[in-house]
């Protein structure tokens, strides 16, 4: 279990930029930790306008294009959001124990646990002094949920203004980071999205992420990661500069939200097999230049965090995740879309999630990043892309340039969702010489990019009347479609323990199931992408690598379906052939090339 003083066994990954900008706001003080995306400035400013008007306090605007503007926003916004969760913490120890007053909601919402068994005894006590001293030295067990941010480290782009190109000392993941750094806030840095060595180097600057005498370290260093390799040679970056990086966060591949960074195949339960197995390792394999560089013998001891993310969906899988693999915590992110109280989504929007079936969440290329992307096909965002594309003028305006960092054409880089990229990418393709269906799909390609800057932000800022003119993006995992009900933080975190089932569709399969589904999903597509006219990335040897990652992973869940799955075993391992048999078709097909 987690070395961590903290009292729940899950957390609230970073959902979009709008969907979780505020909800520390909402669950912090009831010792849940969340996450903020840090990529959209614009929307930070926003929301601290939004939230020292409603607490009345004094707000002064930090404009764009002022001195280090993005770096100010985001320390201001986090040490708004810092001074409002202690606030709410204080006053919520402070609360009665009786109905549903803060105190009261704070331990039941608790997972079965020794802390929760001393609340319920409380309750039974007769009043009078002891039952008094009893309820004290609860409140002094009361923690406060993480506030912790999440820097993309692709983007990294400098912004422009009016056509102005700003000084690399301005690039955005740079200045997220000096942000955060300056910042009030004791919590977690998430870097995802591979390596970056600029934003890498630039945490150096900051003793904030050193630890200090006690070996206390005030900002953690947190990557997210999809395999054992690329932990350990990030762990070792850091470690060479005498950062220690407290936990690794496994994402699966394609059972996520959002940005869906595909693996070669690998599942998610080998992956965390090689990390149960090899987590010693990853210590021994880090410490020693950690240690080489100054780092401290008391960090080392304290070890790291290992935690899973993505299509986690019950109280049983969850606790197999825990309890067999060794994780610390895991991700719960994608149901929390269907809990108003904790993210932000409109009314219109909330219904579209409740209905939502297989078909309308799928993977896109609406990414201007180039990166798969989860999408609701009915979205006020994805109907805007269709309709512009109707009226003959394709592409969204570049509001918020987070995306802008293609160099194609000439003049400052622009974003491939851009109406202006897609104007002259459509004219540079209509003079290429090639065959009538090779066009179509590469117009198909063009046209397919969408505004998830601006329209992500949409989630916050339509809900809470911001910009009610905001095009609402929803990029929900494929887990959503088992979930067709409005609830309550209580409800789902109950869900989440077992308390409660909200689970409403009955064909769901187990997770690694339904990842590997996908994987599949991929492994034709990229057999079917192969022709002589279209040139892919993925030559035959690739293909053949994808295949038996696949094929290996399969024989693993074999072997886990026979050992801790006894009351599904048969319908499971019957269920696993059959994927087995679609992925050795065309491994043959592709062998045969």
């Amino acid at each position: 279990m987690s070395k961590k003083n903290t009292s729940h066994t899950f957390q609230i990954p970073v959902m979009g930029t709008g969907f979780s900008i505020d909800t520390p706001l909402k669950v912090a003080k009831y010792g849940i930790s969340s996450v903020i995306s840090l990529v959209d400035d614009t929307l930070i400013e926003q929301m601290r306008k939004y939230h020292s008007i409603k607490n009345n306090i004094t707000y002064e605007s930090i404009k764009k294009g002022s001195r280090g503007w993005r770096e100010r926003r985001i320390t201001a916004y986090l040490n708004l959001v810092d001074e409002l969760v202690k606030k709410e913490s204080k006053e919520l120890k402070k609360s009665p124990f009786s109905g549903e007053s803060g105190i009261s909601t704070y331990f039941q919402l608790l997972p079965d646990s020794e802390l929760r068994s001393e609340y319920l005894r409380m309750k039974k006590m007769p009043e009078g002094r002891k039952k008094r001293e009893f309820q004290d030295e609860l409140r002094k067990k009361v923690s406060v949920g993480s506030i912790d941010v999440n820097i993309m480290t692709k983007l990294d782009i400098s912004p422009a203004i009016r056509g102005k190109l700003f000084d690399s000392e301005y690039s955005e993941a740079v200045a997220a980071l000096k942000g955060y750094a300056d910042s009030n806030l004791h919590s977690s840095m998430i870097l995802s999205a591979g390596m970056n060595p600029r934003l890498f180097s630039a945490v150096e600057q900051y003793r904030d992420f050193f630890p200090d005498q006690l070996g206390r370290i005030k900002k953690k260093i947190v990557i997210k990661v999809s395999d054992f390799r690329s932990a350990l040679i990030q762990g070792r970056i850091f470690a060479r500069k005498g950062i220690w990086v407290s936990e690794y966060r496994i994402e699966s591949g394609l059972n996520c939200g959002g940005h869906a960074f595909v693996s070669k195949g690998q599942l998610l339960g080998p992956v965390l097999e090689e990390f149960r197995k090899g987590k010693d390792k990853l210590i021994e394999g880090i410490a020693g230049a950690f240690l080489k560089s100054g780092g401290s013998e008391d960090v080392v001891s304290k070890g790291i965090e290992i935690t899973v993310q993505g299509g986690i969906g019950t109280a049983e899988e969850d606790t197999f995740l825990r309890e067999h693999y060794g994780m610390d915590k895991t991700g719960w992110g994608t149901p929390f879309l269907l809990v108003p109280e904790v993210i932000n989504i409109d009314g219109r929007h909330l219904e579209k999630l409740k209905k939502a079936g297989d078909t309308d969440v799928y993977l896109s290329h609406a990414s201007p990043l180039g990166v798969l992307f989860w999408n609701l096909r009915d979205s006020a965002s994805e109907l805007k892309r269709k309709y512009r594309i109707s009226m003959g003028r394709p592409g969204a305006p570049c509001v918020s340039r987070h995306a802008a960092f293609n160099t194609e054409f000439p003049g400052i880089p622009l974003c491939m969702a851009s109406r202006v990229y897609q104007k002259m990418k459509l004219a540079a393709l209509k003079l290429e010489k090639i065959s009538p269906e090779l066009y179509d799909k590469k117009k198909r390609r063009i046209l397919a990019k969408s505004c998830i800057c601006h329209d992500l932000a949409g989630a916050a800022t339509k809900a809470l009347g911001i910009d009610r003119g905001a095009q609402t993006a929803l990029t929900p995992g494929p887990n959503i479609v088992n979930f067709s009900r409005v609830s309550s933080l209580r409800e789902m975190v109950d869900h989440i323990y077992g308390r409660l089932n909200l689970i409403t569709s009955r064909k769901r399969p187990h997770m690694f199931i339904r990842e590997l589904e996908l994987y599949i999903e991929q492994f034709k597509n990229r057999y079917n992408d192969i022709s002589p006219e279209v040139v892919v990335e993925e030559s035959n040897k690739q293909l053949l690598e994808f295949g038996n990652n696949l094929l290996e992973g399969i024989n693993y869940y074999g072997d886990l379906i026979d050992k801790y799955f006894e009351k599904k075993r048969v319908r499971m391992k019957k269920y696993l052939e059959s994927l087995k048999r679609e992925v050795l078709l065309i491994t043959r097909k592709v062998n045969a090339q």
